[in-house]
C-alpha cells in the first residue's frame, strides 16, 4: 500500500480529528437538570415529588436553587426518576436537538481506494459525527495482502451487502459471512476482511468514533 493512499485506520483518525476538541465543560445547574428530567417525563411537581418520596415544596426549592439537597434526598430523587445519582450530575451531550441530516445517493459517496479495500465514505457533508459510515468493495483475497492487522479505537459494525467474506481476527477462528450477515466487534482487536466469493464482496461498515 502506498504512503499517500489512506488506510482504514487513517480514515478513522481523520474523521475523529474533524470532530475537534470538546467544548470546555460548564458547571451543572442541578435545579435546572432536575426540572428538565421531570419535564421530559411529563410529570408535574406533585407527581415527581410523589415518585421520589419528597415534599412538593422540597422539590420546588431544589429546582429553583433555593436549597442544597442532602445525599438522602438525591438518592430519593434518582430512584424516583429511574436513574443513578451520578446521572443527576451528568448533562445530556447535546443541549438541543440539532436536526442534522445527510443524504448520500447511491454512487455519490467519496471514494478512497486502497490496496485491499475500495472505500466509499458516506455522509461526508456532516462534520463532528459520532459514527463513520462507509461502504467498501473488498479486493483482498488473502490475509498476506495486508500489512499486518487492522486495528483502531472504538467499536465497529459490519454488514455484508453482496458476495461472501471471511472475517479474520486475532482472538477468534475465521468466520465466513454472506449477504445479510453482520458482526459487531471491538475494533482494537486485530481484524481483516477478505472476499471468498467469485466477485468482490461489498460490505457496509459503521465505526463508532
Amino acid at each position: 500500500m502506498s504512503d499517500d493512499t489512506p488506510s482504514e485506520p487513517s480514515l478513522i483518525r481523520l474523521a475523529r480529528a474533524e470532530r475537534g476538541a470538546p467544548p470546555e465543560a460548564q458547571p451543572l445547574d442541578l435545579g435546572q437538570r432536575v426540572r428538565e428530567l421531570r419535564r421530559s417525563r411529563g410529570w408535574t411537581l406533585q407527581e415527581a415529588a410523589k415518585q421520589a418520596g419528597l415534599a412538593r415544596s422540597t422539590l420546588s426549592k431544589i429546582e429553583n436553587g433555593q436549597m442544597s439537597p442532602t445525599y438522602e434526598a438525591l438518592k430519593k430523587l434518582a430512584v424516583g426518576l429511574g436513574i443513578s445519582v451520578p446521572q443527576l450530575f451528568t448533562p445530556p451531550r447535546e443541549a438541543r436537538i440539532s436536526g442534522r441530516l445527510a443524504l448520500t445517493r447511491n454512487g455519490e459517496g467519496t471514494a478512497h481506494p486502497t490496496a485491499t479495500y475500495e472505500h466509499e465514505m458516506l455522509a461526508t457533508s456532516l462534520t463532528r459525527k459520532a459514527m463513520l459510515p462507509y461502504r467498501a468493495r473488498v479486493r483482498a483475497r488473502a490475509f498476506e495482502e495486508f500489512d499486518g492487522w487492522v486495528r483502531h479505537d472504538g467499536e465497529e459494525f459490519l454488514y455484508v451487502l453482496t458476495g461472501a467474506i471471511r472475517f479474520i481476527s486475532e482472538f477468534y477462528e475465521p468466520i465466513e459471512m454472506r449477504r445479510g450477515d453482520s458482526a459487531y466487534y471491538d475494533a482494537s482487536m486485530g481484524h481483516n476482511v477478505i472476499s471468498i466469493s467469485e466477485e468482490d464482496a461489498t460490505v457496509l461498515w459503521v465505526t463508532a468514533l
